[in-house]
């Protein structure tokens, strides 16, 4: 352990990224460099810096980088239209890339020979902040305490933290007994009486969204300008990409819209029962697939749709700094060239309803599309060929007796 002088930690302020700082420093004998990210997680960022300083930690990095994480994570990943197991929106999982990312840099600024992290040896994150960090530094240790340490109880926590003067908020008022990750994008809940897939989760545990049972009587409509892909305007008013998911947040949750309950298949190998608020992005998955209905080629959107399950996992599993990652989105990227518009959503009471769409690049001719006199722009005698062409293998195969 001698040859770890200096350590980069993804560091919260919570107990547990508290501890820690004082554990890197028992175990290793080395300096720690804090990094704390605003990736719009929704609570105050700087106290982390006083907490660092009261733990003797030289270096501080606290950084904003909402703008940064919605621009260059959240809405590449939204221009696939991406969703895991048929669900989940990957708001914890998008966000690890950016942090593994900065983790390496603050470690190469400041000459560190080692990275750490909170998360726990049973779930997704080990992955994903290690495979990030690998892909950018080859060669950078890891130090993952969980998986070194037997402080595996918050009783344990809590005594290690006595034991040591280590300053932490014994309680706190409001303060969810759930385990919860929040940026922009979600919000996730595990733990407590979550771990029975039966039992139904509480009302109150809800952060974002109203119940939809108390979502105002009358709808709210919205129109979203869509250029290449990406929104950059709400009702006519320009807007940063931080600034769209924010508004969105607040409206979708505003009408009861973004929460699910799913039972998810963990890469680490087992079942995971989760809860979870996305309301901007439930709103911009149904937005998106609703401007690229009229501007995508039928067979473009329809690739598309055959990759997105490997896209997805690719996210969910770590793999955002990979070859096939960058493959995907190269390929994503090109066809949102002409996905530029308006859409018009109506939000009422948890649903999210497409009332309109309309394009200066849309491909839907109403004089071809029509059900009324079509000037000869179609020729309805031509089906007939099409037909049978299309039918001839099913026919050849029926002479000949085959069952379907």
């Amino acid at each position: 352990m001698s040859d770890i002088k200096k350590v980069v930690l993804a560091y919260s302020g919570g107990l547990d990224t508290s501890v820690i700082v004082r554990w890197l420093q028992d175990t290793y004998d080395c300096e720690v460099v804090t990094f704390t990210a605003d990736i719009g997680q929704g609570e105050e960022v700087e106290p982390a810096r006083a907490k660092a300083e009261a733990l003797g930690v030289k270096e501080i990095y606290i950084e904003d980088l909402r703008e940064e994480y919605v621009r260059d994570y959240v809405f590449p990943m939204f221009r696939a239209n991406t969703i895991y197991e048929g669900e989940y929106l990957l708001g914890t999982s998008i966000a690890r890339p950016l942090i593994s990312r900065r983790l390496i840099e603050i470690a190469n600024e400041t000459g560190a020979d080692a990275i750490s992290h909170g998360a726990t040896g049973k779930g997704n994150d080990q992955v994903r902040f290690e495979l990030g960090a690998y892909a950018l530094k080859p060669g950078v240790k890891v130090i993952a305490p969980w998986r070194e340490w037997d402080l595996n109880s918050r009783e344990k926590l809590m005594a290690y933290c006595e034991e040591r003067n280590i300053p932490v908020e014994t309680s706190k008022k409001g303060k969810s007994p759930y385990s919860m990750d929040a940026n922009l994008l979600h919000i996730s809940y595990e733990g407590i009486n979550l771990e029975d897939p039966w039992a139904e989760a509480e009302e109150d545990m809800w952060r974002w969204s109203v119940s939809p049972e108390q979502a105002p009587d009358e709808p709210t409509y919205i129109e979203l300008t869509y250029k290449q892909g990406d929104i950059t305007a709400i009702d006519g008013q320009d807007m940063k990409p931080h600034e769209v998911l924010e508004y969105l947040n607040k409206v979708a949750g505003a009408n009861g819209i973004g929460r699910i309950d799913i039972v998810e298949n963990r890469y680490v190998g087992m079942k995971s029962r989760g809860c979870y608020e996305t309301p901007g992005g439930t709103i911009m998955l149904r937005a998106h697939r609703a401007i690229e209905s009229i501007t995508l080629d039928r067979e473009v959107a329809h690739l598309k749709d055959s990759i997105m399950p490997r896209y997805a996992e690719v996210i969910y599993n770590g793999y955002w700094w990979s070859p096939e990652r960058e493959a995907l989105q190269a390929l994503i990227d090109t066809t949102q060239e002409y996905v530029n518009g308006v859409v018009r959503l109506k939000l009422y009471k948890g649903n999210v309803d497409v009332v309109g769409r309309k394009s200066d690049d849309s491909l839907f001719d109403e004089k071809i599309a029509t059900f009324e006199e079509d000037e000869g722009a179609y020729d309805q005698k031509d089906a007939e060929g099409f037909i049978k062409l299309n039918a001839l293998r099913l026919r050849i195969a029926a002479s000949k007796g085959r069952k379907l």
